[in-house]
């Protein structure tokens, strides 16, 4: 056993706590479907927000984030932009308000609002429950690969299998310990959902805080910036760049040139431009379905749910990037003394563990396993939650049962829980890295689902056939476009693993003609859904027909004119955000010029933001 008996007490008494904590819960959680997924609407903004940062500090995307931070040094702050991280800025800026608005349960039951119960507007319905299906059960495999690989290095099968009557191939190994930690993460948001998340992310959240900066300072007191600069190569601490990436490891880790071949990311300024265009589309798209949406959606008013959003960066990026830098910065100078052996194989992905496992002292490794593994059990309990909010709210109570109790819709919601996360592992069992699933999702999947939720908010003449069918080409699209052009044509030299990024415009096409075409074709949405959606929610965008209906209604009525203010807003909220990232590092590797510059930009940044944005919030009621 790596563990020290101090180091397993701190983690079983944090297993133990989160136990407790759904137990604790479940009679306030079981009352109704709002209790049970979204806490009642009664949690202030600060603790959803703390919450959702600490469901995006997931252990499965800190350990690749570290990894790149490895290898492609101060250049990695921009390849998140993959997600898009930037999709907060938007939320904050006037999503998370608009979205809000609607004052419903899920993102499937807000279709309704905007293309009513026609049969096109039932179709864009369940469309939108299965792309959440298939999200949650995406990003539940991918915490479940990463968990396994993770909790690998700290218990050594060859110890554990001294206490169980079976063996299991060495391949199997990490999946044998995702399905024990994520059956602990299942059973509490099964017992307490949307609360017990949310107070078992307080907890989780600030055994992070405490161990990225013990991590940080470790990092700062045993490598001095010499030993940094002559253990990366030139460029390392620069986070700009050229047309090509121009990092070059020969000489030092010669391992490093291979990972970054097969990354695809050595002609850095055509993946910048694709992630960033791509970025745009996804974030004007509103949230998905998924764990962000319900904490939105949990709110108490449209307010709360813009500084809910804003909040998350500010609390997650400088204490996960002091743990990342301090990671990354010792695993690069002591590199000869890790072992990123997995599976036979060396394996870059396994440098935050290896890392943890060598220059984390006793109780330390305890604390900040417990707390990378509250990170994990955070974001799949999120996730887990998403699932049944879809499947009972809009398929179980609308199609099969609508006068069920509530406890038998909270019932149900615990054994559709059970269901996907048994789908989801099975899953897992056929993912082999952590970077294939994430780009399959952030760049196939998601990019399938740009078009038909970009227009939602911006065209009035979608309609609910065509989201139906612009969501269903995206979503096939997705699933088929990386089988059928890996290694064809212009394709061939593109990495499998980020060929759905370069497949993007290409599934947006896909996607944007049916979507575009199937609506024109089709009669337009009623008028009174129209003018109901664009009274409540107040877009900006291509609304004039409908804004001419609702005028005549109302003469006093005002159109959305801030979209000008509000783009102002996101291009600052953008460098901002970036400059949250960079500080932490900057600190680490100490490189105090930097630190200081980056410091000053987020400050103006920051007084801009409170006249542009904070200051112009409206005031809402605490349930709008």
């Amino acid at each position: 056993m790596q563990l020290q008996a101090i180091d397993l007490s701190i983690i079983g008494l944090y297993l133990m706590s989160t136990v407790v904590i759904g137990l604790y819960l479940k009679k306030r959680a079981s009352q109704n479907l709002q209790a049970y997924f979204q806490g009642g609407k009664k949690l202030p903004w600060y603790l959803l927000g703390l919450s959702n940062a600490s469901g995006m500090f997931d252990i499965s995307g800190t350990m690749w984030l570290v990894t790149l931070l490895f290898v492609y040094g101060l250049k990695s702050i921009w390849i998140p932009w993959l997600w898009p991280v930037f999709n907060q800025v938007f939320l904050a800026v006037f999503l998370s308000t608009w979205l809000r608005r609607s004052n419903v349960l899920t993102g499937a039951e807000w279709i309704q609002t905007r293309f009513g119960n026609d049969t096109g507007g039932r179709l864009a319905h369940i469309v939108v429950v299965l792309f959440a299906l298939i999200s949650v059960l995406g990003f539940l495999a991918y915490g479940f690969v990463g968990i396994g690989k993770f909790m690998e290095i700290f218990i050594p099968w060859e110890v554990v299998s001294t206490y169980v009557p079976f063996d299991i191939p060495l391949q199997y190994v990490p999946h044998f310990y995702g399905i024990f930690f994520t059956g602990i993460a299942t059973f509490y948001v099964m017992m307490g959902g949307m609360l017990s998340i949310v107070w078992a992310d307080v907890l989780q959240f600030s055994i992070m805080a405490v161990s990225a900066v013990i991590i940080a300072v470790l990092a700062m007191t045993h490598v001095s910036p010499e030993a940094l600069h002559a253990a990366t190569p030139e460029n390392w601490a620069n986070p700009f760049f050229g047309w090509t990436l121009g990092i070059d490891w020969t000489g030092l880790i010669e391992e490093v040139n291979t990972k970054i071949v097969s990354d695809g990311y050595s002609l850095f300024s055509i993946f910048f431009m694709m992630m960033l265009f791509k970025g745009v589309l996804l974030s004007l798209a509103g949230p998905a379905p998924n764990y962000d949406m319900q904490k939105i959606l949990a709110t108490r008013s449209p307010r709360d749910a813009a500084l809910m959003s804003g909040f998350v960066s500010v609390a997650l990026n400088p204490i996960r990037y002091l743990m990342i830098a301090g990671f990354a910065v010792l695993a690069i100078v002591y590199y000869k003394e890790l072992d990123l052996m997995s599976g036979g194989r060396l394996d870059f992905e396994n440098i935050l563990p290896a890392a943890m496992l060598r220059f984390a002292p006793v109780g330390v490794l305890g604390l900040v396993l417990a707390g990378l593994l509250a990170a994990f059990m955070s974001t799949f309990a999120s996730t887990v939650n998403a699932a049944p909010a879809y499947l009972v709210n809009d398929i179980y109570k609308r199609y099969i049962n609508p006068d069920a109790s509530n406890k038998r819709l909270v019932n149900a919601s615990y054994l559709i829980s059970v269901l996907v996360v048994v789908v989801s592992t099975t899953i897992g069992f056929f993912v082999e890295s952590i970077n294939s699933v994430l780009l399959w999702l952030v760049s196939g999947l998601f990019g399938g689902y740009a078009v038909s939720n970009v227009l939602k908010w911006y065209w009035w003449r979608l309609n609910g056939m065509g989201y139906f069918w612009g969501m269903l080409t995206g979503i096939i699209g997705a699933l088929a476009f990386p089988n059928i052009f890996d290694g064809v044509g212009v394709f061939k030299s593109v990495a499998s693993d980020i060929l759905p990024l370069y497949l993007f415009p290409l599934l947006l096409l896909f996607s944007g003609t049916a979507c575009i075409l199937v609506s024109l074709i089709t009669k337009p949405e009623d008028p009174e859904i129209l003018k109901s959606f664009y009274r409540t929610v107040r877009p900006w965008g291509l609304w004039g027909p409908v804004h001419k209906l609702v005028l005549a209604e109302n003469p006093q009525f005002k159109r959305n004119e801030n979209f000008g203010r509000d783009a102002f807003n996101v291009v600052v909220g953008i460098i901002a955000q970036t400059c949250l990232v960079a500080a932490p590092i900057f600190l680490v590797i100490r490189e105090n010029i930097s630190l200081t510059a980056t410091l000053l930009v987020f400050g103006i940044c920051a007084l801009v933001l409170k006249k542009t944005w904070f200051d112009r919030l409206e005031k809402a009621p605490a349930d709008a």
